[in-house]
């Protein structure tokens, strides 16, 4: 039967990280393809409200990227080393805190703009972003659908909210539209996140009916995941750009 070893050694943590080094462990962290994904969610629940108001939407930009692309990873570091960084542990704790800051910081200011209304989401998104890494309430965030409604939904019922100061259905079914793609996200990350990080060996075939077999190996079994990954991430960012430039051109 076909086998493919895998070794650390030879082994990138994610097909987005970069060789090891201070700058490139940076990269790494702030998974660029993946946050870029959940910002796209962002830009399209602020340009489906009825009007749309760029300095909203920069400040929600900036405080998601925060929240999600800055302290949220971080403190998945923390928690194991998964990406293989070499940052050291206060840096990532230090950038943890000031990620969440800095959200909750133009959080506050939103709150002053729009009103009470985002008060909920105010609270809610620290909530999720340590409740999710660090396994509480039993791991009832840490599944496919928590991850699905904590990074696709809350996105864009935050933004939306953000513009229009309520909600309505638009940004309901859109909210819905970003779960469902953040399942599909799950579903390919998961399985390729554990080839790359967790397999030791790959071993098996694959018969066809004319009797011959196609051998099983790591990079084959990897390579239409990730494919499809960096496919749906840069599907989602080029929607996301194309209404924003509607909306705002």
């Amino acid at each position: 039967m076909g086998s493919k070893e895998v070794t650390e050694g030879r082994t990138r943590p994610a097909f987005y990280a970069a060789r090891p080094g201070r700058l490139r462990d940076w990269w790494t962290l702030l998974h660029p393809p993946y946050t870029a994904w959940h910002l796209s969610y962002v830009v399209v629940g602020a340009c489906l409200a009825p009007i749309v108001a760029t300095s909203r939407l920069l400040a929600t930009l900036i405080a998601f990227f925060c929240a999600v692309g800055v302290a949220a990873h971080a403190y998945d570091e923390l928690q194991g080393r998964p990406l293989r960084t070499g940052i050291p542990d206060r840096v990532l704790a230090a950038a943890c805190v000031a990620g969440l800051s800095g959200a909750l910081v133009l959080g506050v200011f939103g709150v002053l703009r729009v009103g009470v209304v985002l008060v909920p989401f105010l609270v809610v998104g620290p909530l999720l972003v340590v409740a999710y890494n660090a396994d509480l309430f039993g791991g009832m965030f840490h599944t496919d659908l928590g991850f699905a409604l904590s990074w696709g939904a809350f996105p864009v019922l935050t933004a939306y909210v953000a513009q229009a100061g309520d909600l309505s259905w638009s940004g309901v079914v859109a909210a819905a539209g970003a779960t469902a793609l953040s399942l599909a996200q799950r579903s390919l990350s998961t399985p390729a996140r554990q080839l790359r990080r967790r397999a030791v060996g790959v071993r098996g075939a694959v018969l066809l009916g004319d009797g011959s077999k196609m051998d099983l190996d790591r990079d084959g079994l990897l390579a239409p995941l990730e494919r499809g990954l960096r496919a749906l991430a840069w599907a989602s960012v080029l929607f996301a750009s194309a209404l924003a430039a509607y909306r705002l051109g």
